[in-house]
Formats: C-alpha cells, sequence, structure tokens
C-alpha cells in the first residue's frame, strides 16, 4: 500500500476526526478510503447514465414492463433450486 499525505484546513480536519469517532471508522484513512471509492462508484454511476441516455430506447417502460420485471424478481434463479 502506497502512502499519500494530505493537508487539511483546520475545520476540515475536525471534520475528519469528527466523521472517525461517529461514522465507525478505526482510522482517518479509512474514511478516505471509503470517499474515494464513494466517489469512484459516482463517476461509474455518471458515467452508465451518459451511455444510457445516448442509447436508443429500447421499448415504452410502462405498466406491463414493470409487471414482468416484476414477476422475474419473484421467479427462482435457474439450479438454484
Amino acid at each position: 500500500m502506497t502512502t499519500m499525505n494530505i493537508s487539511l484546513p483546520d475545520a476540515l480536519k475536525q471534520f475528519v476526526d469528527s466523521q472517525v469517532a461517529t461514522a465507525g471508522y478505526g482510522t482517518s484513512s479509512e474514511y478516505v478510503r471509503q470517499l474515494i471509492r464513494r466517489d469512484q462508484e459516482r463517476e461509474q454511476l455518471r458515467n452508465l447514465l451518459l451511455i444510457g441516455a445516448q442509447s436508443a430506447p429500447s421499448g415504452l417502460a410502462d405498466d406491463v414492463y414493470f409487471a414482468g420485471l416484476r414477476s422475474g424478481i419473484n421467479k427462482p434463479l435457474a439450479g438454484s433450486e
């Protein structure tokens, strides 16, 4: 694992310390790693949304479409019985 040092204003350092103390993180490094992971996930989601927005519509998302999705959720997976 590589080490990275960052400088924070006092107010941000106090906020990080507070988050570590109250949100169950063991260290400030754990907290920062989690923030970076969330940002990566946000960026991946944004990219997927942009790809979806640029794609051609595949069909109408109406009551019938969502009923089909719901019925698929209730079916057991093949081989899991």
